[in-house]
């Protein structure tokens, strides 16, 4: 049988500024990535999504990304692996401190962005963001893109990591994802997300951008929650994936 965890980037309003539903997304996904103040969200936004995400038994993971506000973390900034380690650490102390002052655990790490991206390919950074992770809580897991550096990292490390597939980006023929500097780095049309996922889950496999098909694990599938019809998508995800016949139940359940 296949499972799969269903994740979602949340916490991303701050100040007077909202962005999302999260609310209504956390209905549909097992996993939620908390933004920790660095790309987006604020202490206020960090601690009402913890409570949210407890509240609807979703999985609870700190969403650390690089310092740049203005440009929702996505755009790349050269650190080195200790400016990394340090950030991670941070962020992860952040988000660490409301879900143990409510009553919660802490289910995974994410990285955010171009911080992701970064690790992706640079085994130095890759390997500090795991050690960051390693170092705060052995227990947790580390979420990376399915078959990159960062997955690898964290193996080398010994802590847990989950592959990630994502439902509305595109793919190159190297594993990695498409800039979104490129105009078609977005899946838009909910179907062909859809058959991407299911591809994807129950085949191992994707087809890139290149026309060929390149092999992929999933084991969190990834739905962003800052997009027009983020919630549609969720829905749509969801449902389509239990009538293929794919559990969906949260990471730390299936990654023991």
């Amino acid at each position: 049988m296949n499972t799969v965890d269903l994740n979602c980037d949340l916490g991303e309003s701050f100040g007077t500024y909202k962005k999302g539903t999260d609310e209504d997304i956390l209905d549909y996904v097992t996993s939620a990535n908390i933004a920790c103040g660095f790309h987006a969200g604020d202490p206020s936004v960090m601690r009402k999504t913890v409570k949210l995400a407890m509240e609807k038994n979703v999985g609870i993971g700190a969403h650390p990304g690089l310092p740049d506000l203005v440009g929702f973390g996505r755009r790349e900034m050269r650190i080195s692996p200790q400016e990394a380690y340090d950030m991670v650490i941070y962020q992860i102390g952040a988000l660490y401190g409301f879900v143990k002052s409510e009553g919660g655990v802490m289910q995974h790490v994410k990285p955010h962005g171009a911080l992701y991206n970064m690790a992706a390919k640079n085994s130095d950074l890759a390997e500090a963001i795991a050690e960051a992770v390693y170092k705060v809580d052995p227990e947790l897991i580390l979420f990376g893109l399915s078959g990159s550096e960062l997955v690898e990292a964290g193996e080398k490390t010994g802590i847990r990591t989950a592959n990630e597939v994502f439902s509305d980006r595109t793919y190159q023929e190297d594993g990695s994802l498409t800039s979104r500097t490129l105009i078609n780095a977005l899946i838009e049309e909910e179907e062909k997300s859809l058959q991407q996922v299911v591809r994807m889950v129950k085949e191992g496999k994707v087809k890139c951008l290149q026309g060929v098909d390149i092999p992929i694990e999933a084991d969190t599938i990834c739905i962003h929650g800052d997009g027009v019809n983020a919630l549609s998508f969720a829905r749509n995800i969801r449902t389509g994936l239990k009538e293929a016949g794919i559990t969906i139940e949260k990471v730390g359940k299936i990654n023991k």
